[in-house]
């Protein structure tokens, strides 16, 4: 029967692996955030209900992000690993994973985005027109400023719905907390990694997900300071 990893050598690996989760978590989350606010952006501002309707340039750009929300990640995992290759030289490993992650990331994150400044107060928005604020002052002094509780809540919604999508590719050997996992406890039958493994995944969403709605809630509450 095989020995059990001691409990120090477990430590080690553990925070080696959550190094790497928390590595391509955050690069993928603030890839994802660059490319997934504009275009969520756009979406709005393009919507039958914004402030530059385009109904062909919405719906075009509507299903492309509908479609990038509908695939699987394993899936993107396959079908992007020739473009990984060619931008990174290689499939496995952390840096690696970050392609398909921010690549699943930013149509998850454009909806958010355009559900967030869709509920903007329009009676805001308007009171902003009739100053004859500019279309981008618009976005970047009302529609972002009122809807930064709603943005930053998205964003840590999308970090936590990355560390889960970080551990499916440790079917690949794409590192991190997921890898370790499935190679080391799973394959091998190692109860205590499999259960640490699992359990600092969890923590790590946990105290990503309560830093979000921390730093959410306190925008808001300078907000509501300042209107009053």
């Amino acid at each position: 029967m095989r020995e059990p990893t001691p409990w120090d050598r477990v430590f080690d690996l553990v925070i080696s692996a959550t190094g790497d989760t928390v590595y391509m978590v955050g690069i993928a989350t603030l890839l994802a955030a660059l490319g997934g606010i504009p275009l969520g952006i756009v979406l709005h501002m393009t919507s039958p209900t914004g402030l530059s309707p385009r109904r062909i340039t919405h719906r075009v750009l509507g299903a492309v992000v509908d479609v990038g929300r509908s695939l699987p990640f394993v899936v993107l995992l396959v079908v992007l690993s020739a473009f990984t290759r060619a931008l990174v030289q290689t499939t496995i490993g952390p840096t690696a994973v970050i392609v398909p992650l921010t690549v699943g990331a930013v149509p998850f994150v454009a909806r958010l985005v355009e559900s967030a400044l869709r509920e903007v107060n329009v009676a805001v928005v308007e009171a902003a027109i009739t100053t004859g604020a500019s279309r981008l002052r618009l976005v970047r002094s009302v529609l972002l400023r009122e809807a930064g509780p709603a943005l930053v809540a998205a964003i840590g919604v999308t970090a936590v719905t990355l560390i889960g999508y970080s551990a499916m590719a440790g079917v690949i050997g794409g590192g991190g907390l997921g890898d370790l996992a499935i190679r080391h406890g799973y394959q091998r039958n190692d109860e205590r990694i499999l259960l640490a493994s699992v359990l600092v995944l969890g923590g790590l969403a946990w105290l990503t997900q309560l830093t979000s709605d921390f730093i959410a809630r306190t925008i808001d509450r300078r907000r509501s300071a300042l209107r009053v």
